[in-house]
């Protein structure tokens, strides 16, 4: 036989294997496959710069595309009919890791974040909160502009990029539900899958590119932060109080749990809208006030250091594998519809309130450049560009600023989307 045949042997009988996989196995199969090319491309280093985690993103953003195309309609041509049987049950687990990685993520920084956030929290309130609404309103001011201006731009369309540009699930989910009865609903959800992509990736450059033009001294920057603290603070305390398990894997699912009942409660809104912190707010926030606290009566609420550090960054890629792969399904063909030029009205939504708002904090509010950073990425609503400041900077401490102004931005940008579906 020759060599030839043997490698187009080998791989139709790869192929075969690989196609019977089925359900769990599949989806956990391409979910560690994603990790590790995303990782591997997450390794370039171009001028000190990297996309580091998020690359994964990216890879999954390429296997949502192909998902769709290969194996995410059954009857088309090419699709793989053993797939294409279980395409809703992959989707619904690739959902399911998405919410579980956010929620690792969330309550992780809340954690991290709790011993030093609300010193934090009362010496910068007002920077904080000036900030995440100049944030939040210079984007949306972007797009009334693009509303108003662009031939055939409906306010569902723009609404939908602008959520997507600041990577606000509650903002996109705000204006499906102020839209619902429209008949351009549908173009919320284009227009959010058109933006998403750039909305992750050019905040995650942007918080490592900054302090390279500026030629930040890291150390120095780091030192001007509030250290966290917390397992200091922990370890006085903890023989006197009863642990559920020596990491504190129990105190961290009781925060979960608690964090997503807060999460759940729905506050109701003019026009008939509701507000709710969701999967997002309710365990961060929960995080927060246990980290602050380190303990429940009797109960150590500590957790270990190195458990917070493994479920912070498995959290979030978990969270950047679902959110890639369910915008990677529609993005090509929304682009193929409606043009390039909806990507750049989404890119606007996101670099314009990062200069806004970097300018702002950096002359105005006099904010060191972490502090700055930090809050930018909760201003932006933006998990995996915390992620990356928080492997860029070489600490933890920057989210205690990213907790500080997600919470007003989270308000003003599901207030603000609905808003802005009264244009045109």
């Amino acid at each position: 036989m020759s060599f030839d045949g043997f490698s187009v042997k080998f791989l139709e009988v790869a192929e075969h294997f690989l196609f019977s996989i089925k359900g769990t196995s599949l989806v956990l199969f391409f979910m560690f496959a994603i990790i590790f090319i995303g990782y591997l491309i997450g390794k370039i280093n171009i001028k000190g710069v990297s996309l580091g985690t998020a690359a994964i993103f990216i890879v999954a953003l390429v296997f949502g595309h192909f998902k769709g195309v290969t194996i995410g309609y059954s009857g088309h041509e090419g699709a793989i009919a053993g797939w294409a049987s279980s395409l809703s049950t992959i989707d619904t687990y690739f959902k399911i890791i998405q919410n579980i990685g956010l929620v690792l993520f969330v309550t992780s920084v809340g954690l991290i974040a709790g011993p030093t956030f609300f010193k934090n929290l009362k010496k910068n309130a007002k920077s904080y909160i000036l900030l995440g609404l100049l944030i939040i309103l210079s984007g949306s001011a972007v797009t009334a502009l693009i509303t108003i201006l662009v031939p055939n731009m409906t306010s569902a369309m723009s609404v939908g990029l602008m959520s997507g540009a600041l990577t606000s699930t509650p903002a996109f989910a705000a204006a499906q539900g102020a839209l619902e009865n429209s008949p351009v609903y549908g173009e919320i959800a284009v227009g959010h899958a058109v933006a998403y992509p750039f909305g992750v990736i050019g905040v995650v450059l942007f918080v490592q590119i900054v302090p390279r033009i500026l030629k930040v001294d890291m150390d120095h920057e780091r030192s001007l932060l509030a250290p966290v603290g917390e397992f200091e603070k922990a370890s006085g305390i903890a023989p006197k109080l009863f642990e559920l398990d020596k990491f504190g894997c129990g105190a961290f699912a009781l925060t979960v749990m608690v964090g997503l009942i807060l999460g759940s409660i729905t506050i109701p809104l003019p026009g008939g809208a509701a507000f709710s912190l969701g999967a997002t707010g309710g365990p961060l926030i929960m995080g927060l006030i246990f980290g602050h606290f380190g303990k429940l009566g009797k109960l150590s609420l500590e957790v270990k250091e190195h458990l917070l550090s493994i479920f912070q960054e498995f959290g979030l890629v978990l969270f950047l594998i679902g959110a890639g792969i369910e915008g990677g399904a529609a993005f090509v063909d929304t682009l193929k519809v409606y043009g390039g030029l909806l990507f750049l009205w989404g890119a606007l939504m996101t670099i314009v309130p990062l200069i806004v708002g970097f300018v702002f904090a950096k002359y105005v509010l006099k904010l060191s450049i972490l502090n700055n950073l930090g809050s930018i990425t909760g201003g932006m609503t933006s998990t995996p560009a915390l992620g990356a400041l928080i492997q860029s900077s070489g600490t933890s401490n920057v989210a205690s600023a990213y907790a500080a102004t997600y919470p007003i931005a989270l308000v003003t940008v599901v207030l603000a989307s609905q808003f802005l579906t009264y244009i045109q």
